[in-house]
């Protein structure tokens, strides 16, 4: 992982890169973005919003942004936040595709823009050598319950025998 993590920034908006060093650079990004001129679009008009509010990450579908928390920041671990911006950058893409990031037909875990955010993260998990109680741990969190956590592991293919978030 060539992507380190700024932690010394305050509250506001800020360049993507400049929250994420390296990401310009990293592998996975690339083949998320790549063939297309929107990987240049996304490093020159994507900011992060760093909140003072107790939050994870997720997406300002209104400006094309990714807000997260100020403390998630400074305190996350190092890969969970590397997971959860590569995930949020799966849903910057579909933003820009035009895609319905918030459709309500669907329960979290079964909407497809999450699931394929999530298989995208799930990839790279498993390319870091992550294993897979590791990964059912991340996929946990605490807006989901037990059932949707165990059907969100099945649909993307983990097993949840050793996972330590039931």
């Amino acid at each position: 992982m060539k992507v380190s993590i700024n932690r010394k920034l305050n509250s506001g908006r800020w360049p993507i890169v400049k929250v994420f060093p390296g990401l310009d650079r990293d592998a996975h990004f690339h083949r998320l973005f790549e063939n297309d001129g929107l990987r240049e679009t996304v490093l020159r008009d994507t900011l992060i919003h760093l909140i003072p509010e107790d939050a994870y990450a997720y997406i300002d579908d209104e400006k094309g942004h990714v807000v997260v928390g100020l403390y998630y920041l400074q305190s996350g671990e190092e890969r969970t936040l590397y997971l959860d911006i590569l995930h949020e950058l799966v849903h910057i893409r579909q933003w820009h595709e035009g895609k319905k990031l918030w459709d309500r037909r669907y329960s979290y875990v079964d909407r497809p823009t999450e699931v394929e955010a999530y298989k995208f993260a799930v990839e790279v998990a498993r390319k870091l050598g992550m294993s897979d109680r590791e990964i059912a741990d991340y996929l946990r969190v605490e807006w989901t319950s037990r059932e949707e956590h165990e059907r969100l592991c099945r649909r993307l293919g983990v097993r949840l025998t050793d996972s330590r978030a039931h």
